[in-house]
């Protein structure tokens, strides 16, 4: 089933932006009636080829090793401005996701550190967030309702509470949210129930696809953790939870709240730690075939990206002690990024990406497989600096009634 493209039109957004050409519309037009002028510049973005065919073409000018680093979304424990900037741009690596040691006690602070993170260059990375509210909030001020409450309202007010959520990550500078939990159980005693968005396949759905509107294009919406924790007991942050439910199974209750939110064109798709032993004995996170059934069977066409691949290492289980192994199989199996938190250092990112040239060199990781993705992350980043986000963003905008 194809799902609604969410691209950006935009003629020329990719070399603009790597040349620095993108300018105030105020400099470059004169409105017909000069007192309707606003009182600050727009960026103005030509409608034309597609954001897939921009990003093909600057996928096409990078090195092997700047492909994959793109591919890359890494993490270290800081504020500090100009210790961001410089990891940013050591190895040119796709995207950040900000955990709690990155978020500084006030929204001016971290729109500040979202503006250091974005200065490494003109193309904006993608910066991510978990910010589902409730259990899983890095940001202090989102006192908008969780999954806690949510399940049990109507799906309008998911719809609301994300609408305030993605309008506090715009002002905030962050392009990403890891917000949208589509597991589904009735277990309390589960660890996601808490955090799902309905205890029914049916109630899941409707809110989670109600999160996605509500979100629409102030963020981009991630669906999380496919093909669904609610099924596998146990936590994937301390090994790697499985369950004997077949494909049928699956398909009748866990695939709907992702088969919604992909309706509804949640751009990214997060895999999780978790086996479905009667479909593939692998954790979902490095399954080809989860990734087929994603992207044949719920016709998803945006970005797969993992949980966080320290959590593999962290399972104790031999066959995932190398973090960059698990890498090079994330990326083989379907991922376009790989998201590394745990146990990640400043230099982790740079091995990952000599790891996955070194793969390809080696003829162990087809280059296509790369530059299939990297063009996926090329066309996300691209919108984003077409929408402004390569801009610093304004001090004082806030979020319009």
């Amino acid at each position: 089933m194809p799902r609604p493209s969410r691209s950006v039109l935009a003629c020329g957004v990719a070399a603009a932006l790597l040349a620095g050409a993108i300018a105030p519309a105020s400099a470059s037009a004169s409105p017909a009636d000069p007192a309707a002028e606003p009182e600050t510049g727009t960026v103005t973005v030509l409608a034309g080829a597609d954001a897939d065919a921009e990003a093909g073409d600057l996928v096409a000018a990078m090195s092997l090793r700047e492909k994959a680093a793109s591919l890359v979304m890494g993490h270290i424990p800081t504020t500090d401005r100009a210790t961001l900037t410089a990891y940013m741009a050591q190895d040119g690596i796709g995207g950040f996701i900000l955990m709690g040691a990155n978020i500084p006690p006030t929204e001016a602070e971290l729109r500040a550190l979202t503006d250091a993170l974005t200065d490494s260059g003109s193309l904006p990375p993608l910066i991510a967030v978990d910010q589902e509210g409730g259990d899983v909030a890095r940001l202090a001020w989102d006192a908008f309702p969780s999954a806690l409450t949510l399940k049990d309202a109507p799906a309008d007010a998911t719809r609301d509470a994300f609408a305030g959520r993605a309008a506090l990550l715009e002002r905030a500078g962050i392009g990403v949210n890891f917000g949208v939990v589509a597991d589904v159980t009735p277990d309390p005693a589960m660890f996601i129930y808490r955090r799902e968005l309905g205890t029914t396949p049916a109630a899941s759905s409707e809110r989670v696809a109600a999160a996605v509107a509500g979100e629409g294009t102030a963020v981009m919406s991630t669906l999380k953790h496919f093909p669904g924790h609610g099924a596998a007991p146990g936590d994937s942050h301390g090994g790697i939870p499985t369950t004997p439910k077949t494909r049928s199974e699956w398909d009748a209750a866990d695939a709907a709240p992702f088969a919604a939110g992909i309706d509804q064109a949640a751009p990214i798709l997060m895999f999780g730690h978790l086996a479905y032993t009667s479909i593939d004995a692998q954790p979902a996170t490095l399954s080809a075939e989860w990734h087929r059934i994603a992207r044949e069977d719920l016709g998803f066409d945006g970005i797969a990206i993992t949980d966080d691949l320290g959590m593999l290492q962290g399972s104790g289980i031999p066959a995932y002690a190398d973090p960059v192994a698990n890498a090079v199989a994330a990326i083989a199996a379907g991922n376009d990024m790989v998201l590394a938190v745990a146990y990640s250092t400043p230099e982790s990112a740079a091995r990952i990406v000599d790891g996955l040239v070194a793969a390809v060199e080696a003829g162990a990781l087809a280059e296509s497989r790369i530059d299939e993705a990297a063009v996926r992350v090329a066309t996300a980043r691209i919108g984003l600096a077409a929408s402004g986000r390569a801009m610093l963003p304004c001090a004082d905008c806030g979020p319009v009634d």
